[in-house]
């Protein structure tokens, strides 16, 4: 047996590193593939992503690589982004923000999902909320639907009046115009998905344990509605589709598709460049030769279970 350097010892923990940094990835993968056998037994259907998963890895990776690249230049030259990540539920939204925040500085780069408007927000401006999580300079903001809750769910489950959805049209382009006006880039996404593939997403849903708490009252009804919300989808694109804002269709039904195409077309969006990043070196530890470490006491330890 041959003898094991020092080096290999090195490489060997630098490697448990690197894995361990993309085991979370890893999981998320698994986590999408995962399915009850209660759901098997409901349907048959198979599915294949067209993209090979070590290309699909290789990708991401790469692409994640050039998402840290842009939050630099951002920080760098004080840019501000705004993305609006708007679809039907179940389209493929959250996975596409997770795989562009994994590896992004959460105090660079921020994701908005609203709750439901307070009973002081409904007497508000309409675009009031949204007005302070705008971005700053050196932010990116990730709105997990935005101010088109109006012109979408709200619409269709009867919480906005006409005259309500009228005003919104009216004002929404301008909106948007002032904020790009502002010094802002706003870009954005509606993540579409057939009938069918909506259907068994929510399945996954229902008779999954870990995912259940994804599938609210407001879902279950957008099944039913669900020409309700291609007719209003169109005439969204239709009024609020600006140059200065326009809108951008991301094919959602194959997952690992849908997260590169998105990621990869925001990239071309913001006019990112490489910017000087200064050298890091590792201070020496000071060592005190008077200092003695206290044994602390061992309830004070989470029990090593694994």
């Amino acid at each position: 047996m041959s003898k094991t350097t020092d080096g290999d010892k090195e490489q060997s923990w630098i490697e448990a590193e690197l894995e361990d940094s993309f085991d979370e990835e890893l999981e998320m993968e698994i986590d999408d593939a995962r399915i009850s056998r209660e759901l098997r037994s409901i349907t048959d259907l198979r599915h294949k992503s067209s993209i090979d998963r070590r290309h699909y890895f290789h990708e991401l990776l790469r692409l994640q690589a050039e998402l840290v690249k842009l939050q630099d230049w951002v920080v760098h030259t004080n840019y501000k982004l705004v993305v609006i990540f708007e679809g039907r539920d179940a389209a493929g939204k959250g996975g596409v923000i997770k795989r562009i925040t994994q590896r992004l500085n959460p105090r660079v780069c921020r994701v908005v999902a609203l709750s439901a408007p307070t009973e002081r927000e409904k007497n508000q401006w309409y675009f009031q909320r949204y007005v302070p999580h705008l971005p700053a300079g050196g932010e990116i903001v990730l709105f997990d639907r935005s101010w088109y809750n109006r012109a979408g769910v709200e619409r269709v489950m009867n919480f906005a009046s006409d005259e309500q959805v009228d005003q919104f049209f009216y004002d929404v382009p301008e909106f948007e115009r002032m904020i790009v006006r502002s010094g802002i880039m706003l870009v954005k996404y509606w993540f579409s998905i057939t009938d069918q593939e909506q259907q068994l997403r929510f399945l996954v849903r229902v008779h999954d344990p870990i995912k259940q708490w994804k599938l609210s009252p407001m879902d279950l009804e957008s099944r039913v509605r669900w020409e309700g919300y291609t007719k209003v989808k169109e005439e969204m694109l239709e009024k609020t589709n600006i140059p200065e804002a326009p809108w951008f269709i991301v094919e959602g039904n194959d997952k690992k598709q849908a997260r590169l195409n998105c990621i990869h077309h925001l990239l071309t969006q913001v006019p990112y460049d490489k910017v000087p990043i200064e050298t890091v070196n590792l201070p020496e530890r000071v060592f005190n030769p008077d200092y003695e470490r206290k044994v602390l006491p061992d309830a004070l330890y989470v029990p090593e279970v694994y």
